[in-house]
């Protein structure tokens, strides 16, 4: 049960973000926790109605072992690579080829007064929704779903292209993704900035090697059409969707492409599509700055708890300073540099429970230790035991940077460095040359649409004011840029707030299930 538990808990660590800076910053994750176990059997073709399989290994894999009164399917289905192109008159490159998308399908067996089918995705992009849909199906004691949510619905997770078991993208090696997370967050000197760059361009060129032309195709307005074909192929007239972050961008761009097909859907820690790379990594800039005070303030009041009290902010930077030049070394070798003291505080941040493992973790590296700092930083960039990394990271990239028409140059990103250093000095710097990833990322862009989504239902976006990854202003932003979103806030800390309480599991459970749309301007306390 211990093993089950913490697996699960560390779910809630969906580490999640909209910046293109994916090597580099913080980009938005669901962490694995075992290797995935594939999808069998040959996909069915688009159009077409598939073939569901049992599939226990995939719980036991992850977890091991399935939730009690759960059955898991697993199928696989054929999507047209560029929906542009789709085999039509004006078909592109890709006319007639095909990625394929796994899919998992979780039905409890108290199920009662079926509604259909609910798709969730946990964000990223290049989280597992997969892997989520496992975990959210251990109920409300992990962290997962309520009971009256998977006893009228099958649960439906999808990886999506390019991710994890549907068409992978892999082409950044190991030693380049450790190389990218141990590297300084804040490159100051000229030759140490020229050196990321490099390090960057060969990734790029990496990718840009291996995948060429398709790397576009990788973009979310692709991916959102490939969630109505995943409708379609589990039989709902109309998608019901729980998505997290990223997966917030992912369902306002399928109500904006599709909104006489929605019923309901509830976009938890949203990405406002409008921001530009720029704007977005400022905004989590900000967002994490913030975040990190009220770390310092809780340990202030609770140096009972926090080692590194009373002046956790002054033992943070010290902690990072004196990794650049003399990092504390593993009793395997491996050196905890700033880059991934950075990377353990920016993934303590995404939950409230993670404020004490920072602490610790920072206390225990003083005392010669970083054990917990690699613990940390590690779930963050989905690293094993090993040394080796999942596909999250090249997904990552992949994803964002075929998202994005407009790429800043490096002159301008030196430049944010330098400003984001005076306004956000912890990680402003960081998420300025986490710009540099979509930079030197070869190949076109495709972005999607950012425009209303007139003609769907009310569409319920849930924001957290204590957001590091996605800040709560993005909720208001998303909500009118839909012209049909309904806000509702946890006025919490972390990343996402359902179901993290009654107030926020309550509300989102009613609009779900009866399509009851919570009060204009209904906040949710802390506790």
């Amino acid at each position: 049960m211990t093993r089950t538990s913490d697996r699960i808990r560390r779910f809630r660590l969906t580490l999640a973000g909209l910046t293109a800076a994916a090597v580099v910053t913080a980009g938005c994750t669901l962490p694995a926790f075992a290797p995935r176990a594939d999808v069998e059997g040959e996909a069915a073709p688009p159009g077409t109605t598939p073939t569901w399989q049992p599939c226990p290994e995939v719980p036991k894999e992850l977890v091991g072992r399935g939730a009690p009164g759960m059955r898991y399917e697993c199928t696989r289905i054929q999507v047209p690579r560029d929906w542009a192109g789709g085999g039509g008159a004006t078909a592109g490159p890709s006319a007639g080829e095909t990625f394929e998308i796994a899919l998992i399908r979780i039905r409890s067996d108290k199920q009662r007064d079926r509604i259909g089918s609910l798709l969730v995705n946990p964000g990223g992009p290049g989280g597992s929704g997969v892997d989520t849909a496992v975990y959210l199906t251990f109920g409300e004691q992990f962290g997962g779903l309520p009971d009256t949510i998977l006893q009228r619905f099958d649960i439906v997770g999808f990886d999506p292209r390019g991710v994890a078991r549907s068409s992978p993208v892999e082409c950044i090696p190991d030693a380049d993704l450790d190389a990218a997370f141990g590297y300084d967050p804040d490159p100051e000197s000229q030759e140490s900035f020229d050196d990321f760059v490099a390090l960057n361009k060969r990734i790029g060129q990496g990718c840009g090697d291996r995948y060429a032309d398709q790397l576009p195709l990788y973009g979310t307005e692709q991916a959102a059409r490939d969630m109505d074909a995943i409708r379609a192929a589990v039989g709902d007239e109309k998608m019901t969707y729980l998505g997290y972050s990223y997966g917030t961008l992912l369902g306002a761009t399928y109500a904006q492409l599709f909104p006489q097909r929605v019923r309901a859907l509830v976009l938890d820690g949203a990405v406002n599509p409008r921001q530009g790379l720029i704007e977005g990594s400022e905004s989590q800039a900000r967002g994490f700055e913030r975040a990190f005070d009220n770390f310092t303030r809780w340990c202030a009041a609770n140096a009972d708890r926090c080692p590194i009290a009373p002046d956790a902010r002054a033992a943070v930077i010290s902690a990072i300073d004196k990794a650049k030049v003399s990092p504390v070394r593993s009793a395997d070798g491996r050196e905890a540099t700033a880059g991934w003291v950075f990377y353990a505080i920016i993934s303590s941040l995404y939950t409230e429970t993670g404020w004490q493992q920072l602490a610790r973790a920072i206390n225990r590296l003083e005392e010669g230790n970083p054990d917990d700092v690699f613990r940390l930083a590690d779930a963050y960039a989905d690293r094993d035991e090993d040394g080796h990394y999942s596909n999250l990271f090249d997904a990552n990239l992949a994803i964002n940077c075929a998202d994005e028409a407009e790429r800043p140059s490096l002159e301008r990103i030196r430049q944010l460095q330098s400003q984001w250093r005076g306004k956000y000095p912890l990680f402003g710097p960081a998420l300025a040359v986490g710009l540099i990833s979509c930079t030197e990322w070869p190949g076109g862009s495709d972005p999607y649409p950012t425009g209303r989504a007139d003609g769907a239902p009310p569409i319920l976006v849930v924001g957290t004011t204590g957001d590091p990854a996605t800040p709560y202003e993005q909720t208001p932003a998303l909500a009118d840029m839909l012209g049909v979103g309904r806000v509702l806030t946890w006025e919490g800390e972390g990343h996402t707030a359902y179901p993290q309480t009654a107030c926020i599991t309550e509300a989102v459970n009613a609009y779900l299930i009866d399509l009851t749309v919570p009060a204009e301007g209904t906040r949710c306390p802390a506790r």
